[in-house]
């Protein structure tokens, strides 16, 4: 269901905007057969190739995992009952805090990070800000390839222009809350 929410918004946005394959790939440095699996719905992309595509619509990567149509002006969100918006080969799942708030300004998630799991070698860079805070094990925050070990209760913040990563580096899972602005705005 993920991949083909992800691959139709993909789409959508990428004719809306005039724009062929070819010149998405070239824009979000991505491949053209990987954006067309993305289409097709026949892949979940990375974390990292999701925020590539995200930028190259002046977007955040909730865009295209959060229904803006449900859009409410409460959310109340249960313990353990966040909307699950994205999974990568059980290590890394994300559940959505603020799923289905009207025109939201920030998105708020909680990331499941597996022993080993990271968002890979390449900086992310995007606009806005990110605020990153620990509930479980360690995480390592690379801004500017400047290493941050940030433990239970520590937090980061940093403009996410800044090129940035981050690595599990507990034996075991991380559980990290995201705060993440602007989130996704898109004229319908």
């Amino acid at each position: 269901m993920i991949k083909s929410i992800v691959g139709q918004k993909l789409k959508a946005i990428r004719l809306k905007n005039d724009m062929t394959i070819q010149e998405l790939a070239k824009r979000a440095a991505v491949s053209s057969n990987m954006i067309s699996r993305i289409e097709r719905g026949l892949t979940t992309p990375s974390v990292e190739i999701l925020m590539r595509l995200a930028s190259s619509f002046g977007m955040s990567m909730n865009f295209f995992v959060e229904e803006a149509e449900k859009g409410s002006t409460l959310v109340h969100t249960l313990n353990g009952q966040g909307e699950p918006i994205f999974f990568f080969e059980d290590k890394h799942q994300i559940f959505s805090l603020t799923q289905g708030i009207r025109d939201p300004g920030f998105s708020a998630f909680i990331d499941i990070l597996e022993e080993g799991c990271n968002s890979g070698e390449g900086g992310m860079v995007h606009s806005g800000e990110e605020f990153a805070y620990v509930l479980e094990g360690s995480v390592a925050f690379f801004v500017d390839e400047e290493e941050y070990v940030v433990n239970v209760g520590d937090s980061i913040v940093f403009k996410a222009s800044r090129p940035h990563r981050w690595k599990n580096l507990s034996p075991g899972r991380a559980q990290v809350l995201w705060v993440v602005s602007p989130a996704p705005s898109v004229s319908r």
